[in-house]
């Protein structure tokens, strides 16, 4: 029964779960810190209502925005306050809780995005 797994050692540190080695060594992906996620496309910002996966409630959804990170929170942010609900930020796109396309497309116009609406 031979075994390459460490169980415990004062030497390296921490050690990465998958390959063994420490951390600073690691070649693994699930090691690496976690890339922004830029949303390419034609630079249009689409604003649409999904219910799919909510059970029929309705959110909001803003896709194609070209901002990653700490910039993309403070604009979902900015939106929340304004249409006074929540809302979170996942993977690139920003979800409004509740039906709020006019005021998120009026809003987002005035910061300088071309917009439009998505869906029906």
């Amino acid at each position: 029964m031979s075994s390459n797994r460490l169980v415990y050692s004062t030497g390296p540190g921490r050690l990465c779960p998958e390959c063994t080695r420490p951390l600073a060594e690691c070649r693994c992906k699930r090691s690496k810190p976690a890339q922004p996620v830029v949303a390419a496309g034609d630079g249009i910002v689409r604003v649409g209502r999904e219910t799919k996966g909510r059970k029929g409630k309705g959110v909001t959804v803003i896709k194609g925005v070209p901002l990653a990170g700490d910039e993309l929170e403070a604009l979902a942010t900015r939106l929340k306050q304004r249409c006074g609900c929540g809302g979170t930020v996942d993977a690139g796109v920003i979800e409004i809780q509740g039906d709020h396309r006019d005021r998120l497309l009026e809003e987002l116009g005035k910061l300088g995005y071309t917009v439009r609406r998505s869906g029906g």
